[in-house]
């Protein structure tokens, strides 16, 4: 089915609502809703609206000279040659979270989005994670989580400095990681196939693999890597705001096992919710709560 998204402006969002109209029934995200003339208009709160149908280019350039001028911007080239048109295939794409706190767990995701769904994803606002404050995050992570496969895993700390500690270094932990999610992903949308498969590149590819090498049912066919894959599928945005999602939840566990607010990211706030956890309770807690190699902890230990 062609379509067409435009990125409109607040009053021309209200504008078009007054002229499609609200039906009884809406779909998640959205304000307005109509279907006219070969065409099916969809606007949501982001300011995309969406046209698809045959005459989506038609009913679009209505409105066309309205849109907002989307920001620019840069787009690093991928690290591996990626076949023409790339963002517009059937994609599965994994993304990790969690890496670079001290606090909390890692979190690995792979999402699976066919290319019927693309521009209705972009249109809620499916985008890098990076780019969202958490409460929008958690808004279109709700809506993901019911409308496409996807798979989760999640490394807990205990596990975490277990491998760790046993001489496994963080990217083969999460080569590992990335690996398995993808696995339970093609099993769950068996037996269709992905065009291809986005990993949001930390390694090289022939250091992905070896770190991989060993494992049960390793993932190879049409896998390509690429920096910033947010910004070259939405498979990998959808993988990464699904994670940020996971991770936040179990930030909210730690919290309420800490009884107190436990702060994200490795800077100073840090420490001292560390220090206070030692104070609170004992050292042994750190391995429950921290990356326990992290500086924080001598940090946290001195405080």
């Amino acid at each position: 089915m062609s379509h067409t998204v435009l990125v409109v402006t607040r009053d021309t969002l209200e504008k078009m609502k007054a002229h499609y109209g609200v039906p009884a029934s809406l779909p998640a995200g959205a304000v307005f809703a109509a279907k006219v003339d070969g065409c099916s208009v969809t606007g949501y709160r982001s300011g995309k609206v969406l046209f698809q149908g045959k005459r989506s280019s038609a009913e679009s350039a209505k409105w066309d000279g309205q849109k907002s001028e989307p920001k620019k911007k840069k787009v690093s080239a991928p690290s591996g040659l990626l076949p023409e048109g790339f963002s517009s295939l059937s994609v599965a794409g994994s993304d990790e979270v969690g890496t670079g706190d001290y606090f909390g767990p890692i979190t690995v995701v792979a999402a699976y989005v066919e290319k019927s769904r693309i521009a209705e994803l972009s249109a809620i606002g499916v985008r890098d994670s990076k780019d969202m404050k958490d409460p929008e995050i958690i808004s279109i992570a709700k809506k993901l989580v019911k409308d496409i496969p996807y798979s989760l895993l999640i490394l807990h700390n205990e596990k975490y400095n277990d491998l760790q500690e046993s001489g496994m270094s963080q990217g083969k932990i999460k080569a590992i990681l990335h690996n398995q999610a993808l696995g339970k992903l093609l099993e769950k949308i068996a037996p269709e196939k992905p065009e291809a498969i986005l990993i949001d590149q930390f390694a090289e590819k022939p250091i992905y693999y070896r770190h991989v090498k060993g494992q049960k049912n390793i993932v190879q066919e049409n896998v390509y890597f690429s920096t910033k894959g947010e910004s070259i599928h939405i498979a990998v945005a959808a993988a990464s705001i699904i994670a940020r999602y996971a991770f936040l939840k179990e930030m909210d566990l730690l919290s309420e096992k800490a009884g107190f607010s436990i702060p994200k990211g490795a800077g100073p706030k840090v420490d001292e919710a560390a220090a206070r956890l030692i104070r609170t309770y004992d050292e042994s807690v750190l391995r429950h709560f921290t990356k326990l190699h992290f500086a924080n902890t001598g940090k946290a230990k001195k405080l």
